[in-house]
């Protein structure tokens, strides 16, 4: 249901980001790789995805109490962030800015609780809620920066979320494997126009939709003993961001300046077109997830 709304709706978010104006023009700076303009705005097409499969699907599969507390401050906050992101799209904010909404959202998600489900790191409240901030902005940031070559991101989305839909059925979880589900299928539904060559990108609040659910799963999985969830998931993206961070600070730029420096740009540097590229980190991706799946999750 998520690939199938999420694949429908696409084209129709592509022209109307073209009329508004939402588009990536490459001769804004010299580190994007593609020659024309693209749509962005692909977070309204996820969002519409997700949304849709879950209200269709599961009060089908849980009738009783088909949406948990944490679910709904889940769709909440991820509203928030795709209409944040078209913004940031049309009006390129700044890096305090963003932070500011990152942050706003991993503290707005916290307030979301039944009982003892939340997303929230199992820590004491004191470091708990200011943790729990911090590692979904750092999540959710290195998603958006590692969006950088057609379909990386949403590849990187779907491995994560199918990795996880499997993490909650081997253990039993009731709705959260079906959450996972449904960002595996808007992702695989949205990579059907974002694969190289992209008639659209994620956009900002696209890519802030998947990391920052993704960043959500994996904290409640860490709340369940798997604290090692959020390192082999974000693999890519941590390690990108990281080598970036370490480049900057010994070139002595801000850290939060956009460049070429990050994994894909050096890759491109070595000869690889683009589906080489994507095909190489999807690869390490999914041999990291594969990893973690047999070696760390114990049913």
């Amino acid at each position: 249901m998520a690939l199938i709304v999420t694949w429908l709706l696409t084209p129709l978010v592509r022209r109307i980001a073209i009329a508004r104006g939402a588009v990536d023009d490459p001769k804004r700076d010299d580190r994007r790789i593609h020659k024309a303009p693209l749509p962005r705005w692909g977070g309204f097409a996820l969002y519409g995805g997700l949304l849709v499969a879950c209200l269709t699907v599961l009060p089908l599969e849980f009738p009783g109490t088909p949406f948990p507390v944490y679910l709904v401050g889940l769709l909440v906050v991820a509203a928030a962030l795709v209409i944040g992101g078209a913004w940031d799209d049309l009006l390129q904010f700044s890096a305090k800015i963003q932070i500011v909404l990152l942050l706003g959202a991993g503290a707005l998600v916290q307030l979301f609780a039944d009982g003892g489900t939340r997303v929230q790191l199992p820590l004491v409240p004191i470091l708990a809620i200011p943790a729990t901030m911090i590692t979904i902005f750092i999540l959710t940031k290195t998603m958006d920066t590692i969006d950088g070559v057609d379909g990386l991101a949403s590849g990187l989305a779907t491995i994560s979320a199918v990795t996880l839909m499997f993490l909650g059925l081997r253990l039993g979880w009731p709705t959260f494997p079906v959450i996972a589900a449904a960002i595996a299928g808007v992702s695989m539904g949205f990579l059907q126009h974002n694969y190289n060559p992209a008639k659209i990108t994620l956009g900002t609040g696209g890519a802030y939709i998947l990391g920052f659910m993704l960043s959500c799963l994996c904290i409640m999985s860490v709340r369940a003993g798997y604290w090692a969830t959020p390192f082999f998931l974000f693999f890519v993206p941590l390690v990108d961001a990281a080598q970036v961070m370490i480049q900057r600070y010994r070139a002595g730029v801000p850290l939060s300046q956009a460049d070429k420096r990050h994994v894909h740009h050096l890759l491109l540097k070595r000869g690889l077109n683009q589906r080489q590229t994507v095909f190489v980190l999807w690869s390490v991706s999914a041999f990291v997830c594969v990893l973690y799946s047999f070696v760390v999750v114990k049913p």
